[in-house]
């Protein structure tokens, strides 16, 4: 059994991956968000909720008390998110950390599968930035870059490490969910390695 941090509980990612941990695991979940009220059908026995933004430190330090994971699926200024769960993570015993970025962060999109790159996409700039803080650290970290994701319910998906070019446009978040759930089950896979992952 894992402890795991979920920040961004209330999000398209962060909600599937919370479901595919309680149907695929025996886990304890701590589920934090901005509005954690929004969470719904909360398992006591295995769940508990808090209630705050990431950029809280106090808020974080609680948060991370007795976790074993962290799982981090944000929107918004993620350099500064970043900043600050690696901040929050250095000043706990926490080590262990899974974090969702985007592909084209290393312009490794192939020409093939239209482009979509940092170097001509600049909103992808702070999702490299919150990469590259995480990279710069001493944790445990997995950097996770998912393609364009779907609703769909597959977990057909491969994996490319940094420096490969990335495999495909697509992949479905019950595949992220998949992916973040073999992470945290096993601290050597993708250890301080950034991880693309698309549908085969």
């Amino acid at each position: 059994m894992t402890n795991v941090l979920i920040i961004g509980a209330t999000g398209s990612v962060g909600s599937t991956t919370r479901s595919y941990f309680l149907q695929n695991t025996d886990d304890k979940l701590t589920l934090m968000a901005r509005h954690a009220a929004r969470l719904r059908k909360v398992n006591p026995d295995r769940e508990k909720t808090i209630s705050g933004d990431v950029t809280d430190q106090a808020v974080l330090a609680q948060a991370l008390e007795g976790q074993d994971v962290v799982f981090a699926a944000l929107s918004g200024n993620l350099g500064t998110m970043a900043q600050s769960i690696v901040t929050a993570m250095d000043k706990s015993d926490v080590k262990r950390l899974l974090f969702i970025t985007s592909m084209g962060i290393y312009n490794e999109i192939p020409a093939s599968m239209g482009g979509g790159n940092l170097n001509s996409n600049p909103m992808l700039s702070s999702y490299r930035k919150a990469a590259d803080i995480i990279e710069a650290s001493d944790l445990d970290y997995t950097v996770i870059r998912p393609g364009w994701f779907d609703n769909s319910d597959d977990t057909d998906y491969e994996i490319t490490k940094k420096g490969e070019p990335f495999g495909g446009h697509d992949v479905s978040i019950t595949s992220i969910a998949d992916l973040v759930v073999r992470l945290a089950h096993d601290p050597k896979l993708g250890l301080r390695d950034s991880l693309g992952i698309n549908r085969k």
